[in-house]
């Protein structure tokens, strides 16, 4: 069909919003992500809801990937842009300085661990996160004369060549990859603090042995809780480790805070639970207040750049510094942070009740307002037993793990990745006007991402849209000796298989 034989906005309401998504379809490339699994064409939102062009209404935990921490449209956010647009100030000055620019930095240092705060110096970099990394990156190969990176399995770190490489499924000749601990796909088979303690471990050896082929390291990169790899919160002990490690060898810890910052796990920065001080943090997303801004902060000594080394023509994004200072400034001073931490916790209780009713919700977990759900097929737990046996004995049992749903029986060990089962999830919800994102190794984690700003009745609602759309997408199938059907609830008081 012809662009001219689309219908005009004037024709319908239905018809311009199907017109909108065709011409979206036709237009751009491939790689469009979100727009695939969420074909809305949103017209107006204010804090949590969006409404589309079809008139519907949704409730947004996707929160443009973690950038909205006051949710759409926050009255301080706009008073803020319209103070600079009514003041004459201009919007585009490079890297000069400006009372709007200073204001910002200011209140971000204010936000920053005390080491940072006291000592660091900043740079402004092109306004993706993705930018940011690669700025860190350059800064510590500069600093240190030397090349190597270590990353983590799992990661994500952006889309440009350098994030991609030290990101989970990325490749690059001066990368080594790490294990990054986590409890239910424990990659040592162990979970829990053993889990951690054997990660630390093989790192440790991995540095010190002159035969492990490792480079010779100008920095280590690790988000303080993996956002993309499925919601996977670092260890805090373990996070800690990793600091003495690099410390020890010289080697500049990088914490990569663009989706976990400002809040967001239920502390103002994700490496606070920790107490762990970086030497450069990489932050971008909520720092502009919704509007495109990143930066990297890192103590003084790394700041062997020479004039120009690293420049970008929009650093000096007036309206996204406005807005981010706002943003900062209402985080701290409301206690964002800390309601983050409580309602987090009330949501992943009543999100774990919802686990022990279905056996297709592997684990739940999570950070403040970073949650994943991790959805397995339970109907292939049986395959998994035979073949163990077949083998000569069953998956190890994980030590120190919860008993529980998700796991094979009699063995502990965790049920296949359904990413079919997550993506149905994600269908069902946006049928229930919910908007969620998807993540995790096998794309079978649901995550939440909502604001900061939510209120106790919208995490009720967003929980009671969840739970329908978890039951409609659950269909009943073949059953494991000793489990329910996957898309049943459990009956009252049924016990866990041995």
């Amino acid at each position: 069909m012809a662009l001219t034989q689309l219908p005009s906005p004037a024709a319908s309401p239905a018809a311009a919003y199907e017109g909108i998504l065709w011409r979206q379809s036709s237009r751009e490339s491939a790689a469009r992500t979100y727009a695939r699994s969420l074909p809305i064409v949103p017209v107006r939102a204010r804090g949590l809801t969006i409404e589309g062009a079809d008139g519907r209404r949704y409730l947004d935990c996707l929160s443009g990937a973690g950038s909205l921490a006051l949710g759409h449209n926050h009255p301080v956010v706009l008073e803020a842009i319209r103070s600079v647009l009514d003041s004459g100030a201009p919007l585009h000055v490079l890297d000069l300085a400006t009372p709007v620019k200073d204001a910002f930095t200011e209140e971000l240092f204010a936000t920053l661990p005390r080491g940072l705060a006291a000592s660091g110096r900043i740079q402004f970099c092109s306004p993706a996160g993705t930018d940011a990394v690669e700025a860190a990156f350059k800064l510590v190969r500069t600093a240190t004369g030397r090349d190597g990176l270590l990353a983590f399995t799992g990661a994500y770190h952006g889309m440009t060549e350098g994030a991609l490489a030290a990101s989970g499924g990325g490749s690059g000749a001066r990368v080594t990859r790490l294990p990054y601990p986590q409890d239910y796909r424990c990659p040592f088979g162990a979970g829990g603090e053993e889990g951690a303690r054997l990660a630390a471990r093989w790192t440790e050896s991995l540095l010190d042995d002159p035969k492990s082929g490792v480079r010779r390291q100008a920095g280590m990169i690790v988000e303080p809780v993996q956002g993309e790899g499925g919601v996977l919160p670092a260890p805090e002990g373990w996070l800690r480790r990793m600091r003495e490690l690099t410390a020890a060898r010289s080697i500049p810890l990088i914490a990569d805070e663009v989706q976990t910052g400002v809040g967001r796990t239920g502390a103002f920065w994700a490496v606070g639970h920790s107490g762990v001080e970086p030497d450069v943090m990489v932050l971008s997303k909520a720092i502009g207040g919704s509007l495109p801004l990143a930066v990297i902060v890192y103590r003084d000594a790394l700041d062997a750049w020479q004039p120009g080394d690293h420049a970008g023509t929009f650093r000096g994004n007036q309206l996204a510094m406005a807005a981010g200072a706002a943003t900062l400034r209402y985080v701290r001073e409301n206690g964002l942070a800390g309601r983050a931490a409580a309602l987090g916790r009330r949501m992943l209780e009543r999100l774990g009740a919802l686990a022990e009713a279905y056996d297709c919700i592997g684990e739940v977990r999570g950070a403040g307002l970073m949650i994943g759900i991790e959805f397995v097929e339970p109907e292939r737990g049986a395959e998994v037993c035979g073949r163990a046996a077949e083998a000569g004995g069953a998956p190890a049992t994980g030590a120190g793990l919860p008993a529980g749903t998700g796991r094979v029986p009699g063995a502990g060990g965790p049920l296949p990745a359904s990413p079919a089962r997550a993506a149905a999830v994600q269908q069902e919800c946006l049928r229930r006007g919910l908007i969620v994102e998807l993540g995790g190794r096998h794309s079978c984690v649901v995550r939440l991402l909502p604001p900061l700003t939510i209120t106790d009745e919208q995490a009720e609602a967003v929980l009671d849209r969840l739970a329908d759309a978890v039951a409609a997408a659950c269909r009943p199938g073949s059953r494991i000796p000793g489990f329910p059907a996957p898309s049943t609830p459990k009956e009252a008081g049924a016990a866990s298989p041995a």
